[in-house]
């Protein structure tokens, strides 16, 4: 069980925590109760159904994983966990999972939970390997747990709050990328699709990305209906500013840039700021 509960990686669950999203900004629709439940669930979901795709992308990338010098430990890589089991674990749990989300959170749930399933699988045998696919494909993740949040409840997911979504995970897929660029050089046999990138692409591509997320939270929380109605709403922006240049700095300073979920659990400052952000959030939504 402990191999297995590793391969699920828990770290990275965090990603996850983007469905309670569609709450956050409805909170002054008086949620119930049952509502939380909903969000709790769906949260759960996710958890699971992430995890088994990434067991299934350490299955495929097993071999590739034994040479980088940090993903040879995983449990699959490593031999602590056997490839039957955790093929049998995966088949097993991503249909009942999908089935749960359809029984108690509604048919749009189920096909976003399928969806998340297509792209990732999609990502992990082919689309990683080809050149800036590769992190909008990532992005659209991020997109899809945004959506399957908001119908969980169930509310109308927000064209702002995609657009935040897809800016905000491209920016960090762009970074992760060129971290491993950094640590890992463009030949590495672990990721080739590296070989396609530069250091001074991927720079501008990030200043390019990183302004147009700035500008689209600020026009969210000025202009936007939420914003018009919520108007404390634009006292966030100075949280968000921070958080992406605090992710700048950790990663150009301090090469941490690799592992956008171990910044988030580790990193004081982030954590700070992340909880002021979601403080200052619940008060302008609640006035």
């Amino acid at each position: 069980m402990p191999p297995l509960l590793t391969a699920l990686r828990p770290r990275q669950w965090t990603k996850n925590l983007l469905l309670f999203a569609g709450l956050l900004f409805t909170l002054n629709e008086g949620h119930t109760a049952q509502t939380w439940g909903r969000a709790g669930l769906a949260f759960t979901l996710f958890c699971l159904l992430s995890g088994c795709t990434y067991i299934l992308n350490d299955i495929r990338d097993r071999e590739l994983d034994r040479q980088h010098p940090t993903k040879k430990d995983r449990p699959i890589a490593s031999g602590a966990l056997t490839i039957p089991v955790a093929i049998t674990f995966t088949i097993l749990l991503l249909p009942l999972a999908v089935a749960t989300g359809w029984y108690f959170l509604g048919n749009a749930f189920a096909l976003c939970a399928v969806a998340y399933i297509a792209v990732t699988f999609a990502y992990s045998f082919a689309l990683k390997n080809i050149v800036l696919v590769d992190v909008f494909t990532l992005a659209a993740g991020f997109v899809l747990r945004a959506v399957a949040g908001s119908v969980a409840l169930p509310v109308r997911p927000s064209e702002w709050l995609l657009l935040c979504t897809f800016l905000l995970a491209l920016f960090i897929g762009l970074m992760k990328r060129r971290s491993e660029l950094v640590t890992l050089g463009t030949e590495s046999p672990t990721r080739p699709i590296l070989a396609e990138y530069s250091t001074g692409y991927l720079d501008q591509m990030i200043t390019l990305v990183a302004t147009t997320c700035v500008v689209s939270y600020l026009l969210y929380s000025f202009l936007s209906p939420t914003g018009r109605a919520h108007p404390y709403l634009m006292a966030t922006a100075p949280f968000v500013l921070y958080g992406i240049f605090r992710y700048l700095y950790l990663a150009y300073q301090q090469g941490k840039g690799e592992s956008p979920e171990t910044i988030l659990l580790t990193d004081r400052a982030m954590g700070v700021n992340l909880l002021l952000w979601l403080g200052s959030v619940v008060l302008a939504m609640l006035n």
